[in-house]
């Protein structure tokens, strides 16, 4: 199955699949710029309509840097995309560092796996689009409390907003 067009991911991300305590409170919002140099764009969150999460390409390119000085560091040598660029991209990701593709792209993974697997995908956006989503229960979600200073900076107020939203006592 290809790729639904952006109209169809926001209807399913936003309205079909979103939890019933967040719904009509999450919007999401992805372009590229078509009369920019490359048409590249840019992705953001809102809650009850304020920017809370953005990320564009140049943040990306800028995430997958400091990713790459990381693990270089890390292996006392400098490294080549060509060798490291899975480990590069997914550095960039865990910053918070993703493009508009970057965004369908785990989209993509997210509306075509179960939700077990979508909530322990390595890509923390598909785990975003998991954790918000209704089919992950109460249940589930306090499973899932001990394991959040583990997340990704950025990814970690989506968490809390999510267990805030279910009342889940465990987490204050």
């Amino acid at each position: 199955m290809g790729r639904p067009k952006w109209t169809a991911m926001r209807k399913i991300l936003e309205q079909e699949y979103i939890c019933d305590s967040l719904k009509g409170r999450i919007q999401y919002f992805a372009t590229n710029y078509r009369k920019s140099h490359d048409q590249i764009g840019r992705v953001a969150i809102r809650l009850d309509g304020k920017e809370i999460f953005k990320s564009n390409w140049f943040d990306w390119v800028i995430k997958r840097d400091e990713a790459k000085k990381e693990l270089s560091a890390s292996l006392g040598k400098s490294i080549s995309y060509a060798e490291f660029g899975e480990q590069m991209e997914l550095g960039a990701l865990i910053k918070g560092g993703f493009d508009e593709f970057g965004f369908y792209e785990a989209f993509q993974e997210y509306y075509n796996q179960s939700i077990e697997n979508s909530l322990t995908s390595p890509d923390p956006v598909v785990r975003l689009f998991a954790v918000l989503d209704k089919r992950t229960g109460k249940r589930r979600l306090k499973k899932l409390v001990a394991g959040i200073n583990e997340q990704p900076e950025w990814l970690q107020p989506f968490y809390k907003l999510r267990f805030q939203a279910e009342e889940i006592k465990e987490f204050d």
